[in-house]
């Protein structure tokens, strides 16, 4: 048995104010509560919110108050996400922590939810990560998950959990829950996805299993869920079948089929009939 305690932590966001004490005064008090947490992860643009006047240069000032925390508390630290200021381009990116306040990784957001997160600069690289004595974690952000590429390729990485910040206020919020249930269940992982409140999400974070079991489900109110987990199950699924049944990374693996979809050499006569990417307007 391979434990390791996550937590998430759902709490009221500003869009127009730093976010940065708030942060931390939840962070205080969730390790102060349960000091046997390991990682925690908050929401997608938690530290600023979601206007790319913020954004700061990595490594910035915002990061640096992050990596002083992971220190502190000794825990593996994913804070969101926010928005980075690299070579003239701004990209909504997640710093990985650990516990000895190192930045191990960053990782940019692939897919900007367009047309309405105009201006970002998609990232073009799968991050993921390895604890140590516990496992491989991969992470994506947002609307990174409706393509489920992304999660397939942070498995076939060996990532055995999916850390899926996000940031939803809409009203497809109940869609992206059935998302984070079939990305955990075919690709046989658990996704931990967590979003805000206030300027900066609607809640509903949750928390599912390699079964495709739902772990936790967030309401609409601030909360902290620290939750242990235990990739040995991660392993038995990949290695004998969910429930005993479907391998599905194995039979992924064994593939009969070139999926000709991603080969950009070959044109795509349908999805060019959709027309140009556009904000909709009324009539």
């Amino acid at each position: 048995m391979i434990p390791f305690a996550i937590a998430g932590i759902q709490m009221q966001l500003s869009a127009t104010t730093s976010n940065l004490d708030k942060m931390y005064a939840k962070l205080a008090s969730l390790m102060a509560r349960f000091p046997w947490v390991q990682m925690v992860v908050f929401s997608e643009l938690a530290t600023f919110g979601p206007y790319p006047s913020h954004a700061q240069p990595l490594p910035g000032p915002a990061e640096h108050n992050f990596q002083r925390w992971a220190e502190q508390f000794k825990i593996w630290l994913i804070p969101g996400s926010l928005f980075e200021a690299a070579e003239g381009k701004i990209y909504n990116t997640t710093p990985i922590i650990n516990p000895q306040g190192e930045v191990i990784e960053r990782y940019r957001k692939q897919f900007p939810f367009l047309p309405f997160e105009r201006g970002i600069t998609a990232g073009d690289r799968f991050v993921v990560f390895d604890v140590p004595a516990v496992g491989r974690f991969g992470v994506s952000i947002c609307y990174d998950m409706w393509f489920p590429e992304t999660t397939r390729s942070l498995a076939a990485l060996g990532a055995e959990v999916i850390i899926h910040p996000t940031f939803t206020d809409t009203i497809d919020r109940n869609a992206e829950l059935t998302i984070a249930r079939a990305s955990a269940i075919t690709n046989q992982c658990f996704f931990f996805d967590v979003n805000g409140l206030g300027d900066c999400g609607n809640g509903l974070s949750c928390v599912i299993d390699s079964a495709g079991r739902v772990l936790h489900q967030a309401g609409t109110l601030e909360e902290v869920f620290p939750l242990e987990i235990n990739l040995e199950q991660v392993r038995h699924e990949r290695q004998n079948g969910i429930m005993g049944l479907g391998q599905v990374l194995k039979s992924f693996r064994d593939r009969a089929v070139d999926f000709t979809v991603y080969d950009r050499q070959v044109k795509q006569a349908y999805l060019d009939s959709l027309g140009p990417m556009q904000l909709r307007r009324r009539p």
